[in-house]
């Protein structure tokens, strides 16, 4: 799965990266380290300049909450438990199946974050983890596939701006070999020959799951973090900064650092 990554562009470069037309964010999010569900993020979507409008859709940069809530959901609070799809099944789940239809979305990051059990054991008695941060090896965005959804507000009224809930999933598949050493769940990326049909609202069903594949071997590298990373309250650059080989048990040194790309640890 993917349950928290780093975004920490600014609107102006990703309105650059992704060829956006109209910038719809209220303000600009702070960089933010430590992404987690049921927080704001920037997405890329397109739409039509109007409900109304005849014209075609415009690419939009839009800021809204990871975890997405189906239209037809009573309780919002499912957006929690909502911010991943499965590639494998989202044409078909009742959750995803209309907003994989003619809501689709980019989440650019700078990387995700996974979690490695290693056979040392917490006070708990569970697993410890070592978390890794995984990244485009050549230090570019990562544009996550996702999902976007509009959830109205039955308790707000008309004319509340805030009757609208726009909340988003990030859509994931297989690991590829190497990455799949430390989980074997991984975001979908879109490549960017295939952004505009991937955003499309109008493009046929059948072709979309064509789309998405995994990133190939060698364009992400993999590098052990702090595990502070791990309590949602630290946030920083600092939690993106590779940890020396010296501070990680010798079995995730040599078994797991030593098997993924640019794993030095340096």
């Amino acid at each position: 799965m993917c349950g928290r990554y780093a975004s920490s562009r600014r609107p102006e470069d990703l309105i650059e990266e992704f060829e956006v037309v109209e910038d719809r964010t209220p303000a600009p999010l702070a960089p933010d380290f430590n992404v987690a569900p049921t927080k704001e993020v920037y997405a890329v979507v397109e739409r039509p300049p109007s409900k109304e409008s005849p014209e075609p859709p415009e690419r939009q940069l839009r800021v809204l909450r990871w975890g997405l809530v189906p239209s037809w959901a009573k309780d919002p609070s499912i957006g929690s438990r909502m911010i991943n799809a499965r590639m494998e099944t989202v044409a078909e789940k009742p959750a995803y199946r209309r907003a994989f239809a003619a809501r689709r979305c980019l989440l650019p990051a700078d990387g995700y974050f996974e979690w490695y059990p290693t056979s040392q054991l917490t006070k708990a008695g569970k697993p410890r983890k070592q978390p890794f941060f995984i990244r485009p090896a050549d230090g570019g965005v990562l544009a996550m596939a996702g999902l976007y959804e509009i959830w109205r507000d039955p308790e707000r009224a008309d004319d509340d701006p805030e009757r609208f809930r726009w909340t988003c999933t990030v859509i994931t598949t297989e690991a590829e070999d190497e990455v799949g050493k430390i989980h074997d769940r991984m975001p979908l990326m879109v490549e960017r020959d295939r952004w505009g049909a991937w955003l499309d609202p109008r493009a046929p069903q059948d072709d979309l799951l064509d789309l998405l594949v995994p990133a190939s071997p060698g364009r992400l590298e993999a590098f052990p973090v702090s595990t502070m990373v791990s309590n949602v309250r630290n946030n920083g650059p600092e939690l993106v900064e590779p940890l020396p080989l010296d501070d990680l048990p010798l079995e995730v040194a040599d078994g797991v650092v030593g098997g993924v790309a640019g794993g030095d640890g340096a």
